[in-house]
């Protein structure tokens, strides 16, 4: 039995498997010329990789053939049409489905064939026949379930027959496949529904559908609805030139979608034949059924419907090439939409979660005031926008925002400035303190060099000026009647990049606490652009933008205080946030295993031009080579998995944004806080360095 490959830089290697959709440009009633049509196409298909190639409905004889059905030379025609597809796949590494009128127990049925390397695995009939409006296929053509038969002999061969076949491919374990015609994703429950929960990840549609005004739309609403719902990926073919236009016409749309999400469109009214194909992430629809539980109990529901499937397995030759890149735009920043428009929606329905959640956090407590810790930095910047929002709903005045910038050893003179320019703009009430005294008596009293002069910057000389400045906030929100709004965010949490319990790690409430560092910057700068606080201050918000990430905690050498910029770079410690929040979301979302992860950023972080597509338009600032793609992932997998999750198991309460997932230990993440990140870390030894 053929075996998957296993080399890296070859996709089917990380359960993605290569599906082609083909329009075959057809001749009415002439089954010769449509299967030499689809032999050529089928090798197309499998030349670039496609381990299963889809056609039309009836596409052996066309679809538009009317009574002519009931003529045998048609149907011998056919047969002869069959026989010479499956002749060719002897010598094509794909699966192929196609379309074909048969003969079974003197019925005549509209079927699918599924076939590869000269053996036919399957037969299945149409389930639903349209006979309204312009359909008269009941006319013609028997429904599926009233066949009597369960096997038929076909082309000398002995095969299965049924509506509920389900179509396995034992060396890409996670590849089954369910075929239905048509009309069957029409109906109120499509046959594929019960596949799905019997199995099926991929769902393939053999269709004619004729084009009318506005159908074209609805087949993306239908086909990306069933594929979300089944979380599956959903193939969908339609019929083009070449069928009859006596009363009807042909677009040839075809369609790929993966739980919900458009991969592949034909462009439609082509003249010629014409195919499109996706890398679909079989792993990610396993896991997602896994993960949503709710999907097992409709299982259950639906019992009886899911025991009638029979599988059918076969192996294939995969391609085994040693690099078969990955066709599938992965965003570089999955938390944040390339596209202008949806990015601009993301960041309005972020910012208002967040909102919401603290006006309801005061509405239900009681409390008026909020205190607030301002550095002049990306997180604390955007938690103040939203608190100055919160108050604005609540009919309070902004002054009810307590304020308070607190500069220490490494302050910036930038982020200074940009601190006091932010609480004024925000008008909240502002006052700045200065920690240097407190941390030097706190450091005196525990006997650290410092105190006494030497330039000793130590992890306790960092976390004692991060608990002084919480120390005060907490202090000031008792004296005020006020809560502690935290400012760190989603990336800071899951590197464990925060001072536990008095230190920033800690508040009342976290508006920030589920929202990424890649997004956070997005949500400042759409503030900025869409002039929610004015157009003169909308360029302190764009200054804290393209301020770099500090904690500024430690300081510069002599003389390096005079560039106004911060001396401690954050991503020269934990590696770039870009990089990281890739790593995260793909790890806590779907639980990839590293090498996955690192597959992936290798589509997404390598060379576009090379790949072949076009540059995000928000922000194009680097590539990354794999060897720092794999090197940036092990600080992940050491931070995240090992080091980080005590503090996690105990932190404040914040509002979840997204469904890339949060870390709260009453939400989405439970884990224990003593775990090792050895079989991460050994997996991650399957990344080459190059």
């Amino acid at each position: 039995m053929p075996h998957a490959p296993q080399s890296f830089f070859n996709l089917y290697s990380h359960d993605f498997a290569r599906l082609s959709v083909v329009v075959p440009r057809c001749r009415v009633a002439d089954p010769a010329y449509n299967a030499a049509e689809t032999v050529k196409l089928a090798g197309q298909a499998a030349a670039k990789g496609a381990a299963l190639v889809a056609f039309t409905e009836l596409g052996i004889s066309a679809y538009t053939c009317d009574d002519l059905f009931h003529q045998r030379a048609l149907l011998d025609g056919c047969l002869a049409g069959l026989q010479t597809v499956l002749e060719a796949s002897k010598t094509i590494s794909a699966a192929l489905i196609v379309g074909v009128p048969l003969r079974v127990d003197h019925q005549l049925f509209n079927c699918a064939v599924v076939l590869s390397g000269g053996r036919i695995h399957g037969v299945v009939p149409k389930s639903y026949l349209p006979n309204y409006g312009e359909f008269y296929e009941a006319r013609q053509f028997s429904a599926g379930d009233e066949a009597i038969s369960t096997e038929i002999a076909l082309l000398g061969q002995t095969v299965p027959f049924g509506s509920a076949l389900l179509f396995e491919v034992e060396n890409l374990p996670l590849f089954k496949f369910h075929v239905e015609i048509c009309e069957d994703v029409w109906v109120p429950i499509p046959p594929s529904s019960f596949a799905a929960l019997a199995g099926a990840t991929v769902l393939v549609n053999l269709s004619a559908s004729n084009v009318v005004i506005g159908k074209a739309d609805y087949r993306h609403q239908l086909v990306s609805q069933q594929s979300a719902r089944c979380l599956s990926a959903y193939l969908y073919s339609s019929a083009g030139r070449g069928e009859s236009t006596t009363d009807l016409a042909w677009d040839g749309q075809a369609l790929i979608y993966e739980n919900g999400e458009l991969l592949s469109e034909a462009e439609r009214f082509q003249d010629e034949s014409h195919l499109i194909y996706a890398d679909v992430d079989l792993e990610r629809l396993s896991r997602e059924r896994m993960r949503q539980t709710t999907f097992g109990q409709s299982m259950r529901r639906h019992r009886e419907e899911v025991a009638a499937f029979r599988t059918v397995r076969f192996a294939l030759e995969l391609p085994a090439q040693p690099v078969l890149a990955l066709e599938r735009n992965v965003a570089r920043f999955p938390y944040v939409p390339s596209n202008p428009a949806l990015r601009d929606k993301r960041c309005n329905e972020v910012y208002n979660i967040q909102v919401q959640a603290l006006v309801q956090r005061l509405s239900s407590s009681g409390i008026k005031k909020v205190v607030i810790g301002i550095s002049g930095g990306l997180d604390s910047t955007h938690a103040l926008l939203v608190c100055a929002k919160a108050m604005d709903r609540l009919d309070l005045p902004r002054t009810n925002i307590i304020g308070i910038t607190m500069p220490g050893f490494a302050t910036s003179a930038r982020t200074l400035l940009q601190a006091r320019q932010l609480m004024e703009f925000v008008g909240c009430t502002a006052s700045e303190i200065d920690i240097r005294p407190s941390c030097i008596q706190m450091m005196k009293d525990i006997g650290h060099p410092f105190s006494e002069g030497e330039p000793q910057y130590d992890i306790t000389f960092e976390n004692v000026q991060a608990g002084e400045r919480t120390n005060h906030l907490f202090r000031l929100a008792n004296f005020h009647n006020g809560i502690v709004i935290g400012t760190g965010d989603l990336s800071e949490l899951a590197l464990g990049w925060c001072t536990y319990g008095v230190g920033d790690h800690m508040s009342h409430y976290n508006v920030n606490a589920s929202v990424p560092k890649t997004l956070i910057s997005h949500l400042v700068r759409w503030v900025a652009e869409s002039r929610q606080f004015g157009a003169q201050d909308s360029a302190v918000l764009l200054a804290v933008v393209n301020t770099e990430i500090s904690p500024e905690l430690v300081p510069g050498k002599a003389g390096q205080e005079d560039s106004g910029a911060p001396a401690q770079i954050t991503e020269s410690v934990i590696g770039p946030y870009e990089l990281q929040d890739f790593n995260l979301y793909y790890t806590l979302r779907f639980g990839f295993s590293p090498s996955k992860v690192a597959f992936l950023a290798h589509a997404a972080w390598r060379d576009r031009s090379i790949g072949g597509w076009p540059n995000e338009a928000h922000v194009v600032r680097n590539q990354y080579a794999l060897k720092d793609i794999k090197h940036n992932l092990g600080i992940f997998l050491r931070r995240f998995f090992q080091t980080s999750q005590f503090k996690r198991t105990c932190v404040p309460n914040g509002p979840k944004v997204g469904s890339g997932g949060s870390l709260s230990p009453r939400g989405d993440w439970r884990a224990p806080s003593d775990s090792e990140s050895v079989v991460w870390m050994e997996d991650l030894k399957n990344v080459p360095d190059a």
